[in-house]
């Protein structure tokens, strides 16, 4: 009787240990940044900072002082769709020559082809975001990999060109599952140290309150997140550009930002 009794507690510790080491595994994260003022670098909340460590980037860690001859920014865009801002973003972006990174969907591809191709034609990386914008934390490594390679099939199938292996959760939803598997297939997951509330076409805040906010919290090696369907960051961005190259800053490549 007494081994039974052994037996029942050795199994059930053995089954709660891996129950706890699964469940941690599927873990889900939700990606932010908090903004922080005099223009310093922000740093990913502890339970966040563990993404550096699977092929994650948020931030460019080799320029941190505001003060430095060579500050930069990485400009990076979330484009599910066009609006009409997407275009009037890349005029903008073509009559600065300034370099972005375009993290699209299947259904930009679909919808407006000629746009995606003119982005690359213009020096930008196009990047992806999965083809069809699913929460990828909750996804298994088969399922990540569907979207990743469909949308990556379509747009060789559009462009002619091989789509980067640059990777950006939708949502900013993903699970450290999520990351060994990017990695090991090549790609490399980025964030952002700057976001703010800009996606909701029936929500956008004054072009002179969101202006004020993208300059109050600009950093060096700062990694921007806009989303080029907002109509407030088609009107202000010129002007965000010029104003940051008055102050000295220069505007970088994904490829810069991770060394490739």
């Amino acid at each position: 009787m007494k081994k039974i009794w052994i037996g029942c507690i050795t199994g059930f510790v053995i089954c709660s240990m891996l129950i706890f080491l699964c469940s941690a595994e599927q873990e889900r994260y939700s990606w932010y940044c908090k903004h922080v003022k005099e223009h310093l670098q922000p740093c990913a909340d502890s339970d966040l900072a563990f993404v550096e460590e699977f092929g994650g980037y948020y931030i460019d860690h080799r320029h941190t002082d505001p003060n430095a001859d060579d500050k930069v920014i990485y400009l990076t865009f979330d484009a599910g769709y066009e609006n009409g801002n997407v275009a009037k973003i890349l005029d903008i972006l073509k009559a600065e020559d300034v370099p972005g990174a375009f993290f699209i969907l299947s259904n930009l591809l679909k919808q407006e082809p000629a746009l995606v191709i003119r982005m690359a034609e213009e020096g930008h990386t196009v990047c992806n975001h999965t083809a069809s914008h699913r929460d990828m934390s909750r996804a298994d490594d088969a399922v990540l990999m569907v979207e990743l390679q469909k949308l990556e099939a379509l747009y060789k199938e559009v462009t002619g060109r091989e789509l980067s292996k640059y990777y950006r959760p939708p949502e900013g939803r993903f699970s450290r599952k999520n990351l060994v598997f990017t990695e090991k297939n090549g790609y490399k997951t980025v964030f952002w140290s700057f976001a703010y509330p800009d996606w909701d076409n029936g929500k956008q805040m004054s072009e002179e309150r969101a202006k004020s906010i993208i300059l109050e919290n600009v950093h060096n090696g700062e990694v921007m997140l806009l989303h080029p369907t907002s109509a407030t960051n088609a009107a202000i961005l010129q002007d965000v550009i010029r104003t940051l190259k008055s102050e000295g800053y220069r505007f970088g490549t994904l490829d810069e930002l991770t060394g490739a």
